[in-house]
């Protein structure tokens, strides 16, 4: 069983004021920390006290989510386990949020949607950047159908680790499950440039205006 390790948790605001604010769980990419996208706090919307949790999984110098044995399309056991960790963390959390949102870049962009087709009636949203749906059917699909929550789905055309297979499972599973917002960048490779930063802030924005 895979956990969370709580004290590895970055957080955008003190303890006295989270309660009543919007959550945003920010989840890395493979290899990397929660330092990365803790970085882009100051870029997002005030109102969100962002938290951004490391994954579990000891790899080189870095964390993921799940051992990766083909890329873009994981063995979704793993990925189910990496998101009960995610949600075990959140029933621990000593406040409650006004609402629960997810953001994350490649393995946590597919976490980030992930965790919607898990447990759809705990969260608001998803911004799943550079990620991608994982293939199978999950708990929460036939709801989400109906209920179709605020996706955004950000990559770049030049990404090298996008294949013609990731986009042909992602795309027509949003379409039929989430009102998806999609952006391709031009030019932009496996990152986060500052026009998809923006557009990420501005729909963040209309979810809590």
């Amino acid at each position: 069983m895979v956990q969370l390790d709580p004290d590895a948790v970055l957080w955008s605001a003190p303890a006295a004021e989270r309660d009543g604010r919007p959550l945003l769980v920010t989840m890395h990419g493979r290899g990397s920390d929660e330092q990365d996208l803790f970085a882009l706090a100051p870029a997002l919307p005030p109102q969100y006290v962002v938290a951004a949790v490391r994954a579990p999984l000891a790899e080189g110098a870095g964390w993921s989510w799940w051992q990766t044995v083909t890329s873009g399309d994981p063995e979704p056991e793993r990925v189910d386990a990496a998101a009960a960790a995610v949600l075990t963390w959140l029933d621990a959390l000593p406040f409650a949020p006004s609402l629960i949102g997810t953001l994350g870049f490649s393995q946590g962009g597919a976490m980030a949607t992930h965790l919607l087709r898990r447990e759809p009636g705990r969260f608001a949203f998803a911004v799943n950047l550079a990620g991608f749906a994982v293939r199978g059917e999950q708990p929460g699909d036939a709801m989400l159908a109906l209920s179709r929550p605020p996706v955004f789905w950000g990559r770049g055309a030049a990404d090298p680790l996008f294949s013609a297979q990731i986009v042909a499972r992602t795309e027509p599973w949003l379409a039929a499950h989430t009102a998806a917002e999609t952006h391709v960048y031009p030019g932009l490779g496996h990152s986060i440039s500052r026009e998809e930063l923006d557009d990420v802030a501005a729909f963040l924005t209309s979810l809590v205006e």
